[in-house]
């Protein structure tokens, strides 16, 4: 049986996802698949890489936070709260 990385490191294989598109399909939470992507993120075999597409305001579009495997809970520019979640794949 695989574990609780692995699987989240299969399913990113497939196509990219968002932590709580990840928690949905796995039965967990969202804060628990952030902790997971962090040595998901250190754990990539040879010849691949764990990718990104970071946090983005969504109402000023400021995505250079300082953290891309994280969930902010607001815009350090504008200080809105409505912030697009990371995404990640492995390829």
């Amino acid at each position: 049986m695989a574990t609780t990385r692995q699987r989240i490191a299969d399913r990113l294989r497939e196509a990219p996802a968002t932590a709580s598109e990840l928690a949905d399909r796995l039965s967990l939470s969202t804060p628990v698949v952030y902790e997971h992507l962090e040595h998901v993120s250190q754990s990539v075999v040879d010849g691949e890489t764990f990718l990104v597409a970071p946090p983005e305001c969504r109402d000023c579009g400021f995505d250079r936070f300082d953290d891309p495997v994280n969930y902010p809970s607001r815009c350090p520019e504008c200080k809105s709260e409505r912030i697009e979640e990371p995404a990640f794949v492995i390829r």
